[in-house]
Formats: C-alpha cells, structure tokens, sequence
C-alpha cells in the first residue's frame, strides 16, 4: 500500500470541504438527495483523487446517484480549479462508501452473539 504523503492529505482535506460545499449549493440535480462526502483520498502524484460518498437512498438508487455524479465530475473540477490554487486539479472519481453499511452489520453480530452467549442479560437493566 502507498504512503500518503501530508501534502496528498491537506489537498484531500480541503477538496473534501470544496466539494461538499458545491453538492450543497450549486449541483442542483434531484436524482443526488442527500449526498454526504465521507471522504476524499487523492493519490500521491496529485493526478487523481476518489471522493467516498454516501446517501440516505434506496440500494436502487445508488448506481444512479453515482452516475450523476461522476457526469458531474468535469463541472465540479472546474469549480474547484477556481477555488483551490493547484497546477493541476486532480480528476475525480466517486464511489460509493459501504463503511456504515458494514459497521452497523458487525455492530448487529456482536449484539446478536452477545445475546445469544448471555440470554438474560437484557433482564438485569
């Protein structure tokens, strides 16, 4: 796995604050909903950068969501070119972040393990 440079993070940190700050007030697109940036992570050389994204929408609509945004990608690096001052933006690419998803089912496993290992634990509260 590649080191991420301070500068690779600083540039993430900042496009993570910009882009969020165009979902909200200047893509105007009701297919989005409620889009929230998790997370950007730009690689080392500064050429491109994955913006981790997720949303209060069905499983459905995600693959929809997804495409919308990434057909507004060249829109919104072109706003970010007049934001932030780099010499070269970095192409953007978003991709759906499962980290909830994925937490909230161990979170589910653990509690159902636990349940099962102790059965009368929830009687004692």
């Amino acid at each position: 796995m590649a080191k991420v440079s301070a500068r690779s993070r600083q540039i993430g940190d900042q496009m993570h604050r910009e882009l969020a700050e165009l979902l909200q007030f200047h893509l105007k697109d009701p297919r989005l909903g409620m889009v929230t940036i998790t997370a950007v992570e730009v690689n080392s050389e500064l050429e491109y950068a994955t913006v981790y994204v997720t949303a209060l929408a069905a499983a459905d609509k995600r693959s929809e969501m997804l495409s919308v945004l990434n057909g507004a990608a060249g829109f919104l690096r072109k706003e970010l070119a007049r934001r932030i001052r780099l010499r070269v933006v970095p192409q953007l690419k978003f991709v759906y972040d499962q980290s909830l998803e994925h937490g909230n089912y161990i979170s589910a496993l653990i509690a159902d393990a636990v349940a099962r290992e102790n059965p009368d634990a929830g009687e004692e509260e």
